[in-house]
């Protein structure tokens, strides 16, 4: 028996490991299976290229928990290691024995990915054992098997073991703040979360199934009545991982119902099917496999991220993928899996390098093309989604770049009468009538279709297309439209946005015609007298316009740059400092040949009433009243009724 200390740089390696290192105790179980899935792929790699004679089917892993012992064994039948190993990739924990490895193979074909980089993986054993031992015995029959114990102390016993069987046993000694690593349920969580999709296939126990083979026999009685034999059930291998998920395969051999299968075992709480999906493939100038899934989305940014799962070799590491799935995307759901990804010694954390910035490239890429692809294959089925995936294309447009000009030739925008158009149609089909007087090509838009209906029938009266646009963000994209459509050249003109409700109809689109007004100068200056002595100062300023008989007396507008900014500084960014602070102003915008401002100058007693329910009913067609004010109105305006 030889004793000896393991070869580190301090002395107190091991609360560092156990307090530092790793950011979650949970993740030695990840750590330990990892290397047992290491050592068995080796194997089979060695297997593959004749350097092993040995059978290596039907090989895995095992899991086992001895709660009376308080102790968790972990068993591999995989490579196995000699004394000499075990000191040198065991005892010298700066040495990584899967780097050598790969070394000693890096000519051959195929070997990429048949190891992980897992560093100080298995001292996080340390974590949760107060001792740890290995039994270990190499694929190479001339070496003995080994018997490795240590305390977590530098301290280690290393001697002979009488263990017959290839592999590796690691064996840890539960400690007593630890023992809830003895709970089935709590190693079965585990091993769901970290292992669901490893290359080997885990056991973990047994189950019960029923036996595919026995056919259950039915007879009959003297009387006719039948009777079926109970099902023969038989003690199988609780296999808990699918060692061949769908990313891992090729596109051609996966049809739409296998991505919707693998989908539902991604996310079995998730009753509804993803719209599409998209599958990563790509091994060269980086290796990145993985399928994203477009789910239905609404239009709350707070929609709940860390949805996308990223492994390394299969392996989970973790559902934050930030800096190496653009912002926009990670509302999105799936998986992506690359050996390329740094990850710091726990595999907890990601480092940002050049490997990182072109896997987010390439993920965006391959995003802009497939939505790019189904605009063009299929419009009509694209419209139908547009209301479910908007939220992510127009989060991307503001936040990429590269992504905005791809998304120019597929975003839509949708209008009051159903209809979809890309920003190049829609400029060309509202260019020839809400072209305003200085040049500038007005869209105007709404962001709530029921609130604003009286603001969309006017516009649409006078035959002007009306955008709905009511994402949160919206605000940010027709800033970012005005400002890429601002230049007037031979072949563009200037762009701008207006809300439909943020002024008279006349006032968004203005025209070289002027309406006249009934009313003359003197006549004006009274109303507007009459008329803001009543209404309150603080919140409304009083606009008299000459606008058609027709439309309505009163209308109430929010600025659109006052609303816009608020708006932007409400969903972060692009708003004038404190402007989220300011009260609530508005216009009240006044039509001089409404036949109502005759009544209000002419009138003497109810004067006061003409106004109010005049700016009742603009501010009901605002939303604009609520509580005790609008039930003051509903009795003013049954009162009315009853005189």
């Amino acid at each position: 028996m030889a004793k000896g200390k393991i070869n580190v740089a301090v002395e107190n390696i091991f609360p560092v490991i156990k307090k530092f290192l790793y950011s979650d105790h949970e993740i030695f179980l990840r750590e330990l299976i990892s290397n047992a899935t290491d050592a068995t792929l080796k194997l089979n790699h060695l297997a593959s290229i004749g350097e092993y004679k040995g059978n290596v089917d039907d090989v895995k892993l095992e899991v086992k928990i001895d709660k009376e012992g308080k102790k968790i064994h972990i068993i591999d039948q995989g490579i196995g290691m000699s004394k000499e190993e075990v000191k040198k990739y065991i005892n010298d924990i700066a040495f990584s024995g899967a780097e050598e490895f790969l070394e000693n193979h890096k000519d051959e074909k195929n070997d990429a990915g048949i190891i992980g980089h897992f560093g100080l993986g298995f001292y996080s054993a340390f974590m949760v054992a107060k001792e740890v031992e290995i039994l270990t015995k190499s694929y190479k029959e001339e070496e003995e098997a080994a018997h490795w114990v240590c305390d977590g102390s530098p301290e280690y016993t290393l001697k002979k073991s009488d263990r017959k069987e290839r592999g590796t046993e690691i064996i840890l000694h539960v400690d007593d703040d630890s023992l809830e690593f003895l709970e089935e349920n709590k190693i079965n969580e585990l091993l769901l979360k970290y292992n669901k999709f490893m290359p080997i296939p885990i056991k973990f126990g047994t189950k019960e199934i029923a036996d595919p083979n026995h056919k259950p026999k039915t007879t009959k009685d003297k009387d006719g009545k039948e009777t079926t034999e109970d099902q023969k059930m038989i003690t199988v291998d609780n296999i808990i991982n699918n060692t061949n998920p769908a990313w891992t395969k090729q596109p051609s051999e996966l049809k739409d119902e296998d991505y919707k299968s693998f989908y539902r075992e991604l996310y079995p709480m998730q009753f509804e099917e993803p719209l599409f999906n998209i599958h990563l493939n790509v091994d060269y100038p980086f290796n990145l496999t993985g399928i994203l899934y477009f789910p239905k989305l609404t239009t709350n940014l707070d929609v709940q991220k860390d949805r996308i799962q990223m492994y390394q070799n299969q392996v989970f590491v973790t559902d934050n993928v930030e800096g190496i799935v653009p912002d926009f995307l990670q509302m999105l759901r799936g998986v992506i899996d690359s050996p390329d990804i740094p990850l710091n010694v726990s595999r907890s954390y990601l480092q940002a390098d050049g490997a990182v910035k072109k896997i987010s490239s390439y993920i965006t890429k391959k995003v802009g093309d497939k939505l790019s692809s189904l605009f063009k294959n299929d419009r009509k089925s694209f419209e139908e989604k547009w209301n479910d995936i908007k939220i992510v294309i127009e989060y991307g447009m503001l936040s990429e770049p590269k992504f905005f000009e791809k998304a120019q030739k597929f975003a839509l925008y949708p209008t009051s009468k159903k209809e979809f158009f890309t920003f190049d149609e829609l400029k060309e089909k509202v260019k020839p009538a809400q072209t305003d007087k200085d040049g500038n090509v007005v869209m105007l838009y709404a962001s709530n279709e029921e609130e604003q209906h009286s603001f969309i029938q006017e516009a649409e009266a006078k035959g002007y297309e009306v955008l709905l646009l009511d994402s949160p963000i919206v605000s940010h994209l027709i800033q970012k439209l005005e400002g890429e459509n601002a230049e007037l050249s031979d072949k563009n003109q200037p762009v701008k946005f207006a809300r439909v409700d943020s002024d008279s109809i006349d006032k968004l689109i203005q025209k070289d015609e002027e309406q006249i007004s009934k009313l003359d100068e003197k006549e004006q200056e009274r109303l507007k007298g009459i008329i803001e002595e009543i209404v309150p100062k603080e919140t409304y300023t009083v606009q008299l316009e000459a606008m058609d008989s027709k439309s309505n007396p009163f209308t109430i507008t929010q600025p659109e740059f006052m609303r816009r900014m608020k708006e932007m500084q409400q969903t972060g960014g692009g708003g004038m400092m404190g402007m989220g602070n300011f009260p609530e102003m508005y216009n009240l915008v006044v039509n001089t040949n409404s036949d109502l401002m005759d009544k209000i100058l002419k009138a003497k007693g109810k004067r006061t009433e003409y106004v109010n329910q005049a700016l009742d009913l603009a501010r009901l067609s605002q939303n604009l009243l609520q509580g005790k004010e609008m039930t003051d109105f509903i009795k003013r305006s049954y009162d009315w009724m009853k005189s």
